[in-house]
Formats: structure tokens, sequence, C-alpha cells
């Protein structure tokens, strides 16, 4: 089991994570998608891609940028098409 907490709420939870590079990436249906807003952020990682980005507000807090996911992946990084990962403060546990 995988959860994702931010402002001590849980955003994403899930019983398949997918771990790659040390990153657990959420299957998209595992997402509480009221807590994600998207985010202009974009970055390009020379394997997986064009990465996008969520912005995650629970209350009053907001984690900008905190989630990114891989809307149209490289083949090789292709079994973690719209899965999403955390960083920043979103604490992962697995």
């Amino acid at each position: 089991m995988a959860r994702a907490v931010w402002n001590d709420v849980v955003v994403a939870e899930t019983d398949r994570p997918v771990m790659l590079e040390g990153n657990v990436y959420f299957p998209p249906e595992s997402l509480r998608r009221e807590y994600f807003t998207r985010a202009r952020t974009v970055s390009v990682c020379p394997w997986k891609g064009l990465a996008r980005y969520y912005s995650v507000t629970v209350g009053d807090r907001t984690a900008k940028s905190a989630a990114w996911y891989y809307p149209h992946p490289t083949p090789f990084a292709r079994k973690i098409k719209n899965h999403v990962a955390f960083w920043g403060d979103v604490r992962v546990e697995h």
C-alpha cells in the first residue's frame, strides 16, 4: 500500500504503485481529484519525456507543483503513463 499525504489528509492511495527511479507513481484513479489543480510547470526528462504538474491544496495550504505525471511518455516509460508522483512537502508512505 502507498499513500500520499498533504496537510494531514490522504490525497492519493493505492495498492498498485509503480516504482521508478526511487519514486512512487500512483495510478490516476487513486488520486482524490478534489485536491488537485493543474499547474503551469513543465519539465523534460531525456528518457521519460515531458512532465506536467499538479498543485495540491488541502484547506488553506497549497503545495505548488508538488505532483508530476507524464501524459505521453516515451516507449521506455510507458508503464507510468498518467501515473502521479510527488515531491516536496507531500509525504509518500509505502
